[in-house]
């Protein structure tokens, strides 16, 4: 089973390198990566909810949930799995600085599914900007051939549990202070 994983990880990250691979991307793709660089967009995020009493609540939040996040993939997964990053296994030309760390799961994925998962929480209109940006980070990870198609997946499933813990959680302790 992890063979042919592998082998799918390959065919799509050489998929996209052949069909994709171009010069506006290759200018593009950096700048958003760079958006998801230690979560800056998201924290940012976190920061101008926490602005507004309205909604300070899922900024606090989304801190919270950011920071699970960085412990479950950056300081766990990614040394328990160990796993090398696609530019490690094949010579490529990088548009991005070479990542130190390992390659699952995809710290910028896991941050960005996160931060749209608890925006979308927060307000559904700011799920129709975050989304798509989650998205966009997630395949320049892909397109910098810097991770796997699967580290992305599971860091898709990750965020989104994450997500629905941080807001269970959250709604929990709310019911719990009502009633106290």
């Amino acid at each position: 089973m992890l063979q042919l994983i592998q082998e799918l990880d390959w065919t799509i990250l050489h998929g996209i390198r052949d069909t994709l691979q171009c010069d506006p991307l290759d200018v593009l793709m950096p700048k958003i990566t760079m958006l998801g660089d230690g979560g800056a967009v998201w924290l940012a995020a976190s920061f101008g909810l926490m602005l507004s009493k309205k909604y300070r609540k899922y900024g606090c939040m989304m801190l919270g949930a950011l920071a699970a996040g960085v412990l479950v993939g950056n300081v766990c997964l990614k040394l328990l799995v160990a796993r090398p990053r696609p530019c490690w296994q094949e010579e490529v030309s990088l548009l991005i600085r070479n990542p130190a760390d390992y390659s699952f799961p995809s710290g910028h994925t896991l941050c960005s599914v996160i931060g749209a998962y608890m925006l979308t929480a927060a307000n559904r209109k700011f799920g129709l900007a975050a989304i798509p940006l989650a998205a966009l980070i997630a395949f320049s990870r892909l397109y910098l051939y810097v991770h796997f198609p699967s580290d992305v997946l599971a860091s898709l499933s990750i965020g989104m549990l994450i997500g629905k813990l941080t807001t269970t959680a959250a709604d929990s302790m709310s019911r719990r202070t009502r009633q106290a």
